[in-house]
């Protein structure tokens, strides 16, 4: 168990039950905003809606006024109608009863120095707002409207000029004709805010069910699609379940949908096909290797066994270099299959050292032993050629070059290096007989041997090539056969490096 195990089992293993909680958690954050500004944008509508009824009824008690009625008491917002010359108040009602206006006003009245001129035309319907302060009130019960101490409240006003009304209206009305009266109304806060709290409570409640709803079905909507769409995944487990080593045939079908899980199936089939590739190959290099080490073998033990069966009869100098011939064989296709087997780990390059391959090809040339038969071995080169790598693994390369074209040509052997445009072209051309178009990527698999009539005592074993091209890859480099009307040329070509002054 790894070290986060603990930490995460509340965490549900499923993806479709992960899916569902993420959309339901992300639902969740989004409903939960769109409720926050529901309930704030319900609330501000709401005490607009209040505040609009209460002026409604300011309006309404003008109008009354100036139409000549006196104000009910029994109204839904408190007011009232103070005047000028006068002590109580004209009228009162809606819980200002609670502050005993009918001694006293509790509004103060207009002063003589407002009086507005008499309008030329028609009512006059503005009016004003303002805080204003009542009056405490050291008996106020439990559910009066106001404080104890009354507080600070804002009212709306409008005065109206007793000489604009009739003189019936200025009589019931009980002010003189030239008095000046104010129309208050109070706006309470809590009022508006009663009125809003009930309509956002309700609100609250419709979306809480609502949300809780929809995170359900969210969370089960997501679950049932994540599962819908998991189903090829979960065939394409089943089917990649069944592929072994004995039978790695097996492919999964890919769905007609091309989408994410189409491209998945696409890529394990390449998968499989590569190992399967790959798993194929094993087998043939495994049984070349086993056909190549048997025939040094056979000879070598055919000479002994006949060397032990006749011994007086025997010439064994010649046995023991025929022994001795066969086993420098078998040591070089040993040491050959352990090249291979390295090369095929794709471990890095060692060390970052600077080979001059134009010194190299030159050292071979001069060094390279032509006593089977006449060969002229020439290296061409114009200037040092720098790259970077392990100089045993370079020279390896071009000595297995020149093997191979040593063993094909008729009379010439040329190396050329050149240094082209940040990279270093090595080429090993020989006038042999060639290779065809249709063998010049065949010849670099292993235990290839285009000329299977001649002697495999002289013909090589046939990884000389496939070592080459490993050993350029592995130096970031490529080697290939160019087409040429006579003989055979390899070209190797490398990454330049500067030179070691230069470093």
């Amino acid at each position: 168990m790894n070290a986060t195990g603990p930490r995460r089992r509340w965490w549900p293993r499923s993806v479709r039950a992960r899916t569902a909680l993420a959309a339901a958690s992300a639902a969740a954050v989004i409903l939960a905003g769109i409720g926050w500004w529901v309930h704030h944008d319900v609330y501000r509508e709401s005490t607009g809606i209040a505040q609009g009824q209460t002026q409604k009824q300011f309006l309404a008690l003008v109008d009354q006024l100036e139409k000549g009625a006196v104000p009910a008491r029994r109204s839904t917002v408190p007011y009232e109608i103070v005047a000028t010359g006068r002590r109580a108040a004209v009228a009162y009602g809606g819980g200002m009863e609670e502050f005993d206006p009918g001694t006293r006003h509790v509004l103060p009245a207009p002063p003589k120095a407002e009086l507005p001129a008499p309008p030329d035309e028609g009512p006059n319907w503005g009016y004003t707002t303002r805080p204003v302060r009542l009056p405490a009130r050291p008996d106020s019960a439990p559910g009066d409207r106001f404080g104890k101490d009354g507080g600070t409240y804002q009212v709306m006003y409008d005065d109206v000029r007793a000489d604009e009304l009739s003189s019936d209206t200025v009589a019931a009305l009980g002010v003189a004709a030239d008095a000046q009266l104010r129309v208050y109304v109070v706006v309470l806060p809590h009022a508006a805010e009663d009125i809003a709290g009930t309509i956002t409570e309700a609100t609250d409640r419709l979306l809480l069910r609502a949300g809780l709803v929809s995170l359900v079905l969210i969370a089960a909507v997501a679950y049932f699609a994540v599962r819908i769409a998991l189903r090829p995944v979960e065939a394409i487990r089943v089917l990649t379940a069944s592929v072994t080593a004995n039978d790695p045939r097996e492919r999964v079908t890919v769905p007609n949908t091309g989408d994410e899980i189409a491209a998945l199936a696409t890529t394990i089939n390449t998968t499989l096909q590569r190992l399967d590739d790959a798993a194929a190959q094993q087998r043939r290099f495994v049984a070349d290797a086993a056909h190549e080490l048997r025939s040094p073998l056979t000879t070598l033990l055919a000479s002994l066994e006949v060397a032990l069966a006749y011994p007086e009869r025997t010439d064994w100098p010649a046995a023991a270099t025929t022994a001795a011939r066969q086993t420098r064989r078998l040591q070089a296709l040993a040491e050959d299959l352990l090249l291979l087997a390295r090369l095929d780990t794709r471990t890095p390059a060692a060390g970052p050292d600077t080979v001059d391959l134009t010194a190299l090809a030159s050292r071979l040339t001069e060094q390279y032993p032509l006593t089977e038969r006449p060969l002229t071995l020439t290296c061409d080169s114009t200037a040092p050629a720098h790259v970077h790598g392990n100089p045993d693994e370079y020279e390896r390369l071009l000595r297995n070059l020149i093997d191979n074209a040593a063993r094909h040509a008729t009379h010439r052997i040329q190396i050329t290096v050149r240094n082209q445009g940040g990279r270093v072209d090595l080429t090993v051309h020989d006038d042999g007989p060639g290779v065809p178009a249709e063998d010049a990527e065949r010849i670099f698999e292993r235990f290839v041997r285009l000329d299977d009539a001649r002697s495999r005592d002289h013909g090589g074993t046939g990884l000389g090539l496939a070592i080459a091209r490993d050993l350029a890859h592995r130096h970031q480099g490529t080697l290939t056969l160019t087409p040429r009307t006579l003989g055979a040329c390899f070209q190797l070509r490398l990454p330049q490096a500067p030179t070691p002054a230069e470093e």
